[in-house]
């Protein structure tokens, strides 16, 4: 487990400084971030349930954190998605733009599942974006994170982070005062961290994506397939 991301991380990013752009690098991310490729779709409706690494008891896992956990979908859905992820993650980015759209609206549109992202960043860049995502108004975090996973490359992989992230904020309403403000919150930075620490100690998480449906665990980035797989299996 990496150390913790401290506020000076983060006024380094804004700052944009050199010792910022070395610990920030995407780099580090890659090499913490150990889930496996997702596979290729595949049409085949015979597709295995994949196996789970075990499981956490339900009401633990949706207990109050330090952050408000932000649903996507109804709040009574009967199955519930929990993915661990980090703004710098391929696999995550991955996840985002070419699985979740069909789950969401094969599952989550008709009242099926829904889906809670928690944070576990690995570097300053990654804690900086889901800061960002906090920072805008609720209806708008997940659409600022659907956009900054799909540009993750241009902010996560950039020698200097700032400029491309303040432009993908703009989208949803920042000003570069609210922007310089949201990266510089001690108590937003220490919330994050939190969150990544419980998941770790609590629920064993160490990579990213890592997934609970409804308790049950999943590394890596599942396929539609797969997700459906299990999806379905719960909902007989």
């Amino acid at each position: 487990m990496s150390e913790l991301l401290t506020r000076r991380n983060l006024l380094a990013l804004a700052a944009v400084s050199t010792a910022a752009i070395a610990l920030a690098a995407g780099t580090e991310a890659r090499a913490q971030d150990t889930a496996p490729a997702a596979a290729p779709e595949t049409n085949k409706s015979d597709v295995k349930v994949p196996p789970s690494a075990g499981t956490v008891d339900q009401a633990k896992l949706l207990a109050p954190g330090t952050l408000k956990d932000i649903v996507m979908g109804k709040a009574d859905a009967p199955i519930t998605i929990i993915e661990y992820a980090s703004m710098t993650c391929p696999h995550c980015a991955h996840f985002s733009t070419t699985t979740l759209p069909t789950i969401k609206e094969k599952y989550i549109d008709t009242g099926k599942a829904k889906l809670i992202l928690r944070e576990f960043p690995f570097d300053p860049r990654a804690a900086a974006a889901f800061m960002l995502a906090r920072c805008a108004p609720e209806e708008r975090y997940y659409p600022l994170v659907e956009v900054l996973f799909k540009q993750q490359e241009q902010w996560a992989g950039a020698a200097n982070a700032e400029e491309p992230l303040l432009q993908i904020s703009k989208l949803a309403g920042f000003t570069q005062e609210s922007f310089k403000a949201c990266l510089t919150n001690q108590k937003l930075l220490d919330d994050v961290n939190a969150v990544r620490e419980r998941g770790a100690n609590e629920f064993g998480v160490n990579s990213t994506p890592t997934f609970f449906i409804n308790g049950a665990r999943y590394s890596g980035a599942l396929s539609v397939d797969e997700m459906s797989a299990i999806i379905d299996g719960l909902l007989k």
